[in-house]
């Protein structure tokens, strides 16, 4: 029997940090384990570039593709344009329950990573005024795409990849060939990855022997007080928040709306994938939410891909919790960034979950923030995926009685 992706990142995590307390027993300084370091450090290095390699084609190509492919749904603009500011909202919502969380608990404030100081790129935020690094952080958002796709500028890049999307859909079919083409680039951009992918169970065991090697057990202290606050975040935002909008909308109890969305929801939890939960989630909104078929056939699918308030709300606390552990303070603008990466990252990741782990390092590097961190959240993220996938469902649903109720008022 085949062991799944997901099994073997879990065995290659397990690993990493039993030969790192192996290393710490025996001695860092010792002959041998300078050498398994020196191999993890080269191994972990490969694989955290290989990412950074692949992240500015799939962000360009998804983000274009994503916004572009609205062009389809010109004949409901009302119905995709409702349907949008529902999902911008919530997930805004999301990632400000994630930062304001991280903020009041500061999960590994005060414990500095080494380890990932030395890739850390010091912004200049640093050495700035607010309205200073204000100003440069916008005249860095509109620059030649060239220079941004060669530098890596990951947020010059989304911009430029949303004004693309936005041409291709106003110029419609006679753009025809050129929404081909990034349609094409896409699909070989995520075969690569699917390649990197196939390495990560090697790169996430290396890179945490050296992080387990080299750091002290607060580190785990500090993980289980970070996985709190995101179980905890997460269930705010997947209990209240989205049950008072849909209530303040539609009249909708939130007693109503569990037990008609509870099949998707469980299914989402133990999936942990929207796209593998969609079949039974258009059946509940239909069947038991009695959400209209042509309002759920766009809004469901459309959610699973690009309505993602678990995700956001997750990498914009992890983005928070690694710069504590990296030593560095995200003041407000800062942060600010984070949010609008995040929402960004959640809407332009396609469906799969090592695409996940591509944005994630997005997120991290729009702020300065070192790749290499996702070695201490690789682990915890299985777990945390269930919570986050089960709360992107749940917006999906939300979002299309949303849509229903203001689609109704305007007939």
């Amino acid at each position: 029997m085949r062991v799944s992706l997901n099994t073997q990142i879990l065995l290659g995590a397990v690993t990493g940090i039993g030969l790192g307390l192996l290393l710490t027993s025996l001695g860092v300084d010792s002959i041998a384990s300078q050498r398994t370091l020196y191999v993890a450090g080269l191994l972990g290095n490969v694989f955290v570039d290989l990412l950074k390699m692949i992240l500015v084609p799939l962000v360009f190509t998804s983000i274009a593709v994503g916004v572009a492919n609205l062009r389809a749904h010109q004949q409901i603009h009302r119905v995709w344009t409702i349907t949008l500011a529902f999902f911008v909202l919530s997930m805004a919502i999301a990632i400000v329950i994630g930062l304001s969380a991280t903020n009041l608990f500061a999960p590994g404030k005060g414990l500095s990573l080494a380890l990932f100081q030395s890739g850390t790129t010091q912004v200049a935020a640093q050495h700035m005024t607010l309205a200073e690094f204000a100003l440069s952080f916008f005249h860095s958002l509109f620059v030649n795409p060239f220079a941004a796709l060669a530098q890596g500028n990951v947020l010059a890049i989304v911009i430029f990849a949303l004004f693309l999307g936005i041409a291709l859909v106003i110029g419609g079919e006679r753009y025809r060939n050129i929404l081909v083409l990034l349609q094409e680039g896409l699909e070989l951009t995520l075969r690569i990855v699917g390649w990197i992918m196939r390495l990560a169970p090697i790169g996430i065991m290396a890179l945490l022997t050296k992080l387990v090697a080299t750091q002290d057990a607060t580190l785990l202290a500090s993980m289980g007080k970070f996985v709190a606050v995101v179980i905890g975040s997460t269930l705010l935002h997947g209990a209240v928040v989205l049950p008072l909008l849909l209530w303040l909308v539609t009249r909708v109890s939130p007693l109503h709306f569990w037990r008609g969305a509870r099949e998707a929801l469980v299914t989402a939890f133990a999936t942990s994938s929207s796209s593998a939960t969609l079949p039974v989630t258009l059946r509940c909104v239909q069947q038991h939410l009695h959400v209209r078929p042509e309002i759920a056939g766009f809004v469901i699918p459309l959610g699973a891909t690009v309505n993602m308030d678990g995700t956001a709300l997750y990498e914009a606390a992890a983005a928070l919790f690694i710069a504590n552990h990296a030593g560095i303070d995200l003041n407000f603008i800062q942060q600010l960034i984070v949010c609008f990466t995040a929402m960004i990252a959640a809407i332009g990741a396609p469906g799969i979950p090592s695409a996940g782990m591509v944005t994630m390092v997005m997120v991290l590097q729009s702020v300065g923030l070192p790749a290499e961190a996702i070695a201490i959240l690789l682990p915890i993220d299985r777990l945390l995926d269930a919570f986050r996938t089960a709360v992107n469902v749940e917006g999906d649903m939300v979002g299309s009685l949303v849509v229903q109720k203001f689609v109704g008022r305007s007939d």
